[in-house]
């Protein structure tokens, strides 16, 4: 049986480290590298560094910060933000990073998809679906408008631009699309739950999984050692991911490793 992962995800912003709940309100969590190589002490089994204001901002991502993981860092590594081109991937991956995560430009144009999936394998090409449920449709209970429609696979819809474009793409079908194009794997964030440590969206994770023959990293939601129990058993994720409990040092990850473990979820155990 393959092993789950755990991967902590940093959200890059001028090469400092930052989280927020849901995606806004960011505070400083310290510098990208010393974290990333604290977390590879650790036991991780894999990182992500995404540079969240790329897209918005229409600037490449920071090669530098790429180069600078590389040379510190002995576990795979994937990188975000601003890609929309073969030359984009050929340099992050020149720089070494092992895989790089696109969105806003594969929604804008999927044959990026199948153009990266060609020219690179699909091993290193990981999608990241940032989704979001619509108000509910009378507005919620006593007009409330902030109150939400479920969650589900069928009723979420993707976002661009750092969480801030919504689209008329749904969520399973979009998962299902980009398989099909040639992504390795998907790196899916339910904004609803990000940064709320509320747990994972585990009926939308779930949908995902079941839909797709690529494995899938969940992300958004993870506030304790449960919660990731919760998304590999009931949300049949391949992988979990989370910031700010490990960014914080709320949750040990040779600790949330150990307590997977005893509850007969396979985990790399050895750092």
């Amino acid at each position: 049986m393959l092993t789950k992962r755990i991967i902590p995800c940093l959200d890059v912003k001028d090469g400092r480290t930052v989280k927020g709940v849901n995606f806004v309100n960011l505070r400083d969590a310290g510098d990208a590298v010393e974290l990333g190589a604290f977390y590879a002490e650790q036991g991780a089994d894999e990182l992500v560094f995404l540079d969240i204001t790329a897209t918005v901002e229409g600037r490449a991502t920071l090669l530098e910060l790429v180069r600078r993981v590389a040379r510190t860092v002995n576990i795979p590594f994937t990188v975000g933000g601003g890609i929309s081109s073969i030359a984009d991937v050929s340099a992050l991956l020149n720089a070494g990073a092992d895989k790089v995560s696109i969105n806003s430009a594969a929604v804008r144009n999927p044959d990026l998809i199948n153009e990266l999936a060609l020219e690179f394998g699909s091993q290193c090409i990981v999608v990241a679906i940032d989704t979001k449920a619509p108000p509910a449709p009378d507005g919620g209970a006593n007009n409330n408008k902030s109150k939400k429609a479920p969650i589900g696979g069928w009723g979420a819809f993707v976002h661009t631009h750092g969480g801030r474009k919504p689209t008329e793409l749904r969520t399973v079908e979009w998962a299902k699309e980009v398989e099909n194009r040639g992504a390795g794997e998907i790196l899916l964030t339910s904004m609803d739950s990000d940064g709320t440590k509320n747990g994972f969206a585990l009926e939308l994770t779930a949908a995902i999984s079941e839909a797709a023959n690529i494995p899938v990293i969940a992300s958004g939601g993870a506030g304790t050692m449960a919660h990731f129990y919760d998304v590999f058993t009931t949300g049949k994720a391949d992988a979990g991911l989370a910031a700010s409990i490990f960014h914080f040092k709320e949750i040990e990850i040779m600790a949330l490793k150990s307590y997977l473990h005893e509850r007969n979820v396979p985990m790399r155990m050895t750092r």
